[in-house]
């Protein structure tokens, strides 16, 4: 086909760059080879559209700026993209650099490539606090965009790989900004998506930029090597190929070399010098079907023996991001470790482009459908992330979680096979199934055996999860778990339930307000309740209460602005009367959750005289009126100071620590424990040590037991005392240690 594209129709670049016409008309005749002519011609036209919008701009090279975004179509086209898809490559850049429209994009071009070129659109007509802040909003959009059309994120990976490519005549500075995000962010995502042959350059790349000095110093190594190694490797070759022969195996056989950022790993991983490297090579074998991938298998492990622990059957079992081989390491000549994946073409063909592949190879193969059916499950997890996130740099942070490329491989009670990241644990395997599951979950078994909800996972792993109806998340859950999905619903639980339990916390402490101000309150009517929104910046009711309950808001203030706007403000002589009557109370029972805490440092129990203190983003911490955590802060915090008192039909058990001085002899503890347990009382922890000063004649044994109440308490330090061997019983108050 001749060529779309003549001096004329782009004359200012004809004159200054007359090689970019050339490699846009390689591009729109060579390139696209396997597009319909009609397809050919709507990219000329969007070539010269973009070409226009982008007239007098210049890269840092010093080229003209549509070189960049003719470069990044020109990519795509390797995984045989759609025409759709290659324009809004080509016009990637031009809302953002060129004030062209959305809705200009959707005249011309058609509503799918106007949203192709949106999803890449940064978001820069917004204030953000922080450039991380920025970055990460820029980072969820595109996500989501991705998540609508997996091409968004092709034409992105692209655009990144032109990037890095041609980073050499920036600053550092920015080099290793932009190596780190690359590494950190678009490296795995690459990965995770099977897109092989672009996460070994992306990863290769930032490494080069992130650390110059290393690379250069083992990019010289390994080139030394190559050549001392080339005998080595050729001698592994042709065994390979012999041994395969012999068997009866067609195979391809090729030597590849590890590129140098997992070599740099190993170094780093293993404390290793780069000569104590052994596998800087590795071995394909690419055959017809899969019983020849045994049968290979077992033809190579005949010729060198295999190392144990390093055979993985990633065929039965595949990975996350759809990837098929077996992978075994051999012990070579002169003791040299060889690394061999054996794999069909079909496999090989997945395994450098992964989910592309679906563009590049339309066929009925179920392996890319079921490429296709992962990578959606992982897109649709992504989207349940991003809708319990609390802001976009949170929703990053539960990404990078799950970007991790080390895979376990566990097992349903039913046999269905789940892929989680290494160091899972059963909570996160409960997430994984489903949202419900996770939140419910009370205990887990694997392998049959019951086994802490933290036990990390690993590969074979049978797992079942018990779960109860009224069971929720538990916060000690957020420092064990691993993947982004079990993080972020904890997360989103948690805040949730604490909302609800602040705002009937913050209507009962504004009651308390109230009466504090005035005496005869009538209902506060929506009016006066929109009018106090508008002013405070609130956007509900149920904000503002809960503001109250988390101390962020004081309740007699806003009921002071309340009355003000409803007209039932007292004047200030009134109001000081009524300031001087008796305040209602509010009253603990003991089950309102994160909204309430009891202070750990003088642990009330019903019957203790107590106060509450209001204390910003904590809720309301419950003090017994000697704790010695309040004492001197009255005149500081007298607002802050809230009067509690015990609902008397509270049914739960308090922890209340108790400190016991008994003979060290044989039987005491147990003696003690037997007392403790006949008056009713759980024992939660216990711990014991000589007493001081008192020689080994005598122990002290620190016990945290759950009483219902201080008459209970009472009972249960009765019963100790009348134990011969006890001495001395102590309730511990004020932070003492046990």
């Amino acid at each position: 086909m001749e060529a779309l594209l003549a001096a004329a129709d782009v004359p200012d670049l004809a004159a200054k760059a007359p090689a970019v016409i050339a490699a846009a008309n390689r591009f729109l005749t060579e390139d696209t080879a396997y597009l319909k002519p009609e397809d050919r011609v709507f990219l000329a036209v969007a070539f010269k559209f973009s070409e226009a919008a982008h007239r007098g701009q210049s890269r840092q090279s010093g080229e003209p700026y549509i070189s960049h975004p003719l470069a990044v179509a020109s990519i795509l086209t390797s995984w045989h993209l759609d025409a759709q898809a290659l324009a809004a490559a080509l016009l990637h850049d031009v809302m953002e650099d060129s004030g062209i429209t959305k809705l200009e994009l959707t005249e011309k071009f058609g509503r799918h490539v106007a949203e192709l070129v949106d999803g890449m659109s940064k978001i820069d007509k917004l204030e953000f606090q922080s450039k991380e802040e920025a970055q990460a909003e820029n980072f969820r959009k595109m996500l989501l965009a991705m998540a609508r059309d997996l091409r968004v994120i092709l034409i992105k990976l692209a655009d990144r790989l032109h990037n890095m490519r041609t980073m050499g005549v920036m600053r550092p500075d920015k080099q290793k900004r932009i190596a780190r995000e690359t590494m950190e962010i678009y490296a795995p995502i690459a990965n995770r998506l099977g897109l092989n042959a672009v996460y070994l350059e992306l990863d290769d790349l930032s490494f080069k930029y992130t650390y110059p000095n290393r690379y250069e110093v083992l990019s010289r190594a390994l080139k030394a090597a190559r050549g001392n190694r080339r005998e080595v490797v050729g001698k592994i070759l042709d065994g390979l190929k012999n041994k395969l022969a012999e068997s009866s195996i067609e195979a391809t056989v090729s030597g590849r070399e590890k590129n140098l950022h997992s070599i740099y790993r190993k170094m780093q991983e293993k404390s290793l010098s780069f000569s104590e490297v052994l596998d800087i090579y590795g071995f394909r074998v690419i055959v017809k079907d899969v019983p020849t991938c045994y049968l290979a298998i077992g033809a190579l492990h005949a010729l060198y023996k295999p190392i144990p622990g390093k055979f993985k059957d990633y065929i039965a079992i595949p990975k996350a991001n759809g990837y098929q081989s077996l992978h075994t390491t051999l012990f070579g000549p002169y003791g040299l470790p060889i690394e061999i994946q054996i794999r069909t073409q079909d496999m090989h063909r997945i395994a450098d482009a992964g989910v592309a592949s679906h563009w590049m190879y339309k066929s009925g193969d179920e392996s890319f459908s079921d490429v296709q059916q992962k990578t959606h499950q992982w897109l649709q997890s992504l989207l349940e992330i991003q809708a319990e996130s609390g802001d976009a740099v949170e929703f990053l942070e539960h990404i990078k979680v799950d970007l991790f490329p080390d895979q376990v491989y566990v097992f349903t009670p039913k046999g269905k096979i789940m892929s989680l990241p290494q160091g899972a644990t059963c909570v996160d395997f409960a997430y994984a199934v489903h949202t419900d599951i996770g939140n419910r979950c009370i205990a887990a078994k694997v392998n049959h055996e019951l086994v802490p909800l933290r036990s990390r996972l690993k590969s074979g792993d049978q797992v079942e999860v018990v779960t109860a109806a009224h069971a929720k998340p538990n916060p000690s859950w957020l420092t064990f778990v691993s993947t982004g999905k079990a993080r972020s619903h904890i997360r989103h639980f948690l805040k949730t339930m604490r909302f609800e339990e602040s705002v009937h916390l913050g209507e009962r402490l504004l009651a308390q307000g109230f009466a504090t101000l005035h005496q005869q309150f009538l209902p506060i009517t929506e009016d006066t309740w929109d009018r106090y929104l508008k002013e405070s910046s609130a956007r509900t009711r149920e904000d503002v209460l809960a503001d109250i309950g988390l101390g962020q808001r004081l309740a007699v203030v806003v009921a002071k602005r309340l009355l003000q706007l409803s007209g039932q403000w007292l004047d200030d002589t009134a109001a000081a009367a009524a300031g001087g009557r008796k305040t209602s109370s509010v009253t603990i029972r003991g089950t309102e959750g994160m909204a309430i805490q009891f202070a750990r440092c003088c642990n009330p129990i019903p019957g203790d005289p107590i106060i509450g203190l209001v204390k910003k983003d904590q809720g309301l911490l419950v003090h017994t009126h000697d704790c010695p955590q309040i004492s001197g802060r009255g005149r500081i915090d007298a607002d802050k100071f809230i009067d509690v008192e015990w609902d008397p039909d509270s049914n739960r058990l308090f922890d209340v620590p108790i400190r016991v001085l008994t003979e060290n002899t044989r039987g005491a503890l147990a003696q003690i424990s037997a007392a403790i347990a006949e008056a009713e009382a759980n024992i939660v922890s216990v711990a014991t040590q000589n007493a001081e000063h008192e020689g080994d004649r005598f122990m002290q044994i620190a016990f945290v037991l759950q009483v219902s109440n201080r008459i209970h308490l009472a009972r249960v330090m009765r019963s100790l005392r009348q134990l011969p061997s006890v001495f001395r019983i102590l309730r511990m108050r004020g932070g003492e240690k046990a």
